[in-house]
């Protein structure tokens, strides 16, 4: 490449993530996928692009996955492996594998088989077209879960986008391509236990979405149970914001108003010529009333609570990023 290459003939830098649970048989194959990319091609668009490196983080599983990671590493220079202490979760894991990247952009996908690296390019001309730092792949079919866990998928998703999280929540994929700063920024950033999707949601911009087709999982049983799920779906709730927080002050609120509203019903009832039975009226307007200030005032120290909540999951107040235009997302030709 010359000096005299117009920017967008410069090639992309892809580091791809892969968390590391149970992928004893399915590694191997997905590993050799994208490497096939680490030589220079060009997406649809065509535009330069290749992988770096393929980071390989251990989560400490159940099965042997550990002996192929050491296996692939000593065949493949560009395989980097990265070994936790413990089992910590897949998002913990990703977040490991972004830290260890180098990468203008990282790829985070399963070990399973179900996330195509052919579909890399796909992602990356999206982000270029859109000029958005992060993008997820949106399956145009189910996963091969089953209708009960896709529906329970949908329906969580539903719950977070509608109540708590805004509309980016319909959209997360642990397929995605986010830019290396913003990566590597949230993974420095983010406290324990934080759910990745909300997080990267604190410091980039609305997420774009590239279209993309999945694969049936290889030949291993998931490994989310029921209960891991739920608590997947939960870690999500806690971390999304302190808009679940404000639902006990609005509820406060809402008691509080019928209190009164109850108050004044029984008081016209009194000066009329129905007649209430003794000492229910005064206990139902206790009742109403104590509860809602209660519940208000819980919401209210809720408020102070909140704040303390994001910056112990490590919310920043802002991330520091280059110039877009400098970097890999001002590589794009004019007019595109």
């Amino acid at each position: 490449m010359t000096d005299a290459a117009e920017p967008w003939e410069v090639p992309h830098l892809i580091s791809v993530v892969i968390p590391v649970y149970g992928g004893e048989l399915t590694l191997a194959g997905v590993v050799d996928e994208v490497l096939a990319l680490s030589t220079e091609r060009r997406t649809p668009d065509g535009y330069p692009f290749r992988v770096t490196e393929v980071v390989l983080v251990y989560d400490n599983g159940r099965d042997d996955s550990a002996r192929v990671i050491r296996e692939l590493a000593r065949q493949h220079e560009l395989v980097h492996p990265v070994w936790l202490s413990r089992n910590y979760g897949q998002h913990a894991a990703t977040l490991a594998g972004m830290a260890s990247s180098g990468g203008e952009w990282i790829v985070t996908l399963d070990e399973d088989g179900q996330h195509d690296p052919a579909d890399i390019p796909v992602l990356l001309d999206t982000a270029l077209r859109e000029q958005a730092p992060l993008v997820y792949a949106k399956p145009v079919n189910n996963p091969s879960h089953g209708f009960l866990r896709n529906s329970a998928s949908r329906g969580a998703k539903w719950l977070l986008t509608t109540f708590f999280a805004g509309a980016g929540a319909q959209n997360y994929q642990s397929y995605r391509l986010v830019l290396g700063s913003v990566g590597r920024g949230v993974a420095a950033y983010a406290g324990s236990g934080v759910y990745l999707d909300v997080a990267l949601g604190w410091v980039a911009p609305p997420a774009a979405t590239a279209p993309i087709r999945l694969r049936d999982e290889g030949e291993r049983r998931s490994g989310y149970s029921a209960r891991r799920l739920f608590s997947h779906f939960w870690r999500m709730i806690i971390t999304s914001g302190t808009r679940g927080l404000r639902f006990v002050s609005a509820l406060g609120a809402i008691l509080a108003a019928v209190g009164v509203a109850v108050t004044i019903y029984l008081l016209v009832v009194r000066l009329t010529t129905v007649e209430i039975p003794e000492g229910w009226a005064s206990t139902i307007v206790v009742v109403l009333l104590s509860s809602g200030a209660i519940l208000v005032s819980i919401g209210i120290i809720a408020e102070y609570i909140g704040v303390n909540v994001s910056a112990a999951l490590g919310r920043p107040a802002y991330l520091v990023t280059g110039d877009p235009a400098d970097g890999p997302l001002g590589r794009r030709r004019p007019g595109s």
